[in-house]
């Protein structure tokens, strides 16, 4: 494994990516503010588990496609994009909320827990962070040999970033709890959910690379 003083480089570098706001976080956020704290949990709980298939894409060397193949990269964003625009258009049409209490079916959680696995597996950005952030700290002359190391620093990402998922959901669930008396509002904060979900999926088909 690498020395100390790379893995504290490692660490804070991790850190301060996982805590700047990007599409997880918002998603997550976004999730909270259409079905409440569990929905948003259970949302980060499939971006977790999600991230895990780049996790080992890239410990195997698999993203590397993402690289050699445009059009591979292309096809998985604009998946992900729709995807995303779906979820978002399907927050608006949801039923206005009654005495402040949200509309969200029973399986809401569930659901939330569903696509956000297929919003992440969906983000070839993903991918291609973990195959460009993974191997500055890996150690050629290590002990364990690379896919390892490359495991279990994804690892490590992946904890650290649910983490600060974590802590944005109950942030975004506080809001709701001091808000929860106005039906309005949280009509409000479920569009707002989706709007922030549609531009995400724009902002996803957009991108260049």
């Amino acid at each position: 494994m690498p020395s100390l003083e790379v893995l504290l480089a490692f660490a804070a570098t991790t850190a301060v990516f996982a805590f700047i706001p990007g599409p997880a976080m918002l998603y997550a956020a976004a999730r909270t503010m259409a079905g409440g704290r569990r929905a948003g949990l259970w949302a980060v709980l499939g971006i977790h588990l999600g991230a895990y298939v780049h996790v080992v894409a890239a410990a195997a060397g698999l993203s590397a496609l993402f690289h050699a193949v445009p059009v591979a990269y292309t096809t998985v964003k604009l998946a992900g994009a729709l995807y995303l625009i779906w979820l978002g258009i399907s927050m608006f049409r949801a039923p206005a909320p009654s005495n402040g209490v949200p509309n969200v079916p029973p399986t809401s959680a569930k659901k939330a827990f569903l696509q956000s696995i297929a919003v992440e597996v969906l983000n070839p950005k993903t991918a291609i962070f973990f195959m460009a952030f993974l191997p500055q700290f890996v150690d050629g002359d290590g002990g364990l040999p690379l896919w390892a190391q490359l495991a279990i620093l994804g690892a490590i990402v992946n904890a650290t970033f649910t983490f600060a998922d974590v802590v944005c959901v109950f942030l975004a669930g506080l809001i709701m709890t001091r808000l929860k008396g106005s039906g309005t509002v949280q009509k409000l904060l479920q569009r707002a959910g989706g709007t922030v979900l549609v531009g995400l999926g724009l902002q996803v088909a957009m991108q260049r690379t």
